[in-house]
């Protein structure tokens, strides 16, 4: 335990504020003892991954728990699918780089996300056509109310767009201590999102492996967004937005080069770093704060922002948005 902590290197913005106290968690046992201690278990308490999903608005006046828990394991294997289980500190882009190793396919869109296998049910995260809600079996949560462990279906965690329940009513409540995923035997690749097609048949692959699907995603990711540990910034700024159908074809009468995609309920979702792009934000600075040159929806710390120079900066962007299209982007980090 670590009192008035920094947390500048614990968070991908960048942004340097400390917190009262700090605990690196390892194992449940150390979470059933903070949840007897009396003093501690009182405390304003916020759970950390990687903090790759998060904006510090100010010193954090409570506890601050770090998830550092190790470990992955297989715990079924049959003809249709297997089962893996890793523990919540496991780095995101490491745990799959260890399935594709394995020869077990599936997860090789969601690759180079930055984050903790514990974080990625709580946003629900998603990329190139494929969301982790679709491959989670189940996981484990340490609850804070009753001390105990409780065990979670993909149904319970209310899993939709970026949200979940962890995210919503069971905030800092439950703990995900590790996740279980269910990665079929009979894979299939998910070459939905024309970018990663157009990457792998420029290098002449028809028929990619799942290694090949991670590998095309990696180097997508690498050219298009900031590396934190050279710009501070927490990824995805804005959640792509969804629009009724109606309203998605009347904007494309004004704007024909307008992307959207179709959802299965009939709606569309836009992408919203082309609705900044039009916007003219893009390469734009304001102070230590900036949209990113090569992708219009990551906000970048350029060296010593506030978070209150960075929430200006979102709100000129939503307002500009707003003014042209009619449309209100939703922010996709957590504020603290």
């Amino acid at each position: 335990m670590q009192t008035d902590f920094p947390l500048k290197t614990l968070n991908t913005m960048g942004i340097d504020v400390t917190a009262r106290v700090y605990i690196a968690v390892h194992s449940v046992e150390e979470l059933a003892a903070l949840y007897r201690d009396q003093v501690l278990a009182t405390m304003p308490r916020l759970i950390l991954g990687a903090g790759s999903n998060i904006l510090f608005m100010r010193d954090f006046p409570g506890l601050v728990l770090h998830m550092c828990m190790k470990g992955k394991s297989t715990s079924f294997d049959d003809k249709n699918q297997i089962l893996v289980t890793a523990a919540a500190g496991e780095n995101w882009h490491e745990f799959v780089l260890w399935t594709l190793d394995n020869g077990w396919g599936g997860l090789e869109n969601l690759s180079f996300i930055p984050g903790t296998v514990g974080a990625a049910p709580i946003q629900n995260i998603g990329a190139y056509g494929a969301e982790v809600k679709n491959f989670i079996h189940s996981l484990r949560v340490f609850d804070f109310c009753t001390g105990q462990i409780l065990h979670f279906t993909n149904s319970d965690c209310q899993f939709a767009y970026r949200d979940s329940f962890f995210r919503q009513q069971g905030t800092n409540r439950y703990v995900i201590v590790d996740v279980t995923f269910a990665l079929a035997r009979m894979w299939l690749p998910n070459l939905s999102f024309g970018e990663v097609a157009d990457v792998l048949a420029s290098q002449g692959i028809t028929t990619p492996s799942p290694r090949e699907i991670a590998q095309a995603i990696t180097a997508i990711r690498e050219r298009k967004l900031p590396n934190p540990a050279h710009i501070g910034n927490a990824g995805s700024f804005f959640k792509n937005p969804t629009v009724s159908e109606l309203f998605f074809l009347e904007l494309k009468t004004i704007h024909p080069d307008m992307p959207g995609f179709r959802q299965a309920d009939g709606s569309f979702r836009i992408a919203a770093g082309w609705l900044i792009d039009q916007c003219g934000w893009r390469g734009r600075t304001t102070g230590n704060a900036g949209v990113y040159e090569h992708q219009a929806l990551v906000l970048v710390n350029s060296g010593g922002a506030r978070p209150d120079e960075i929430i200006a900066m979102a709100k000129a962007i939503r307002q500009d948005v707003w003014d042209r299209f009619g449309i209100w982007l939703e922010a996709e980090p957590v504020f603290v």
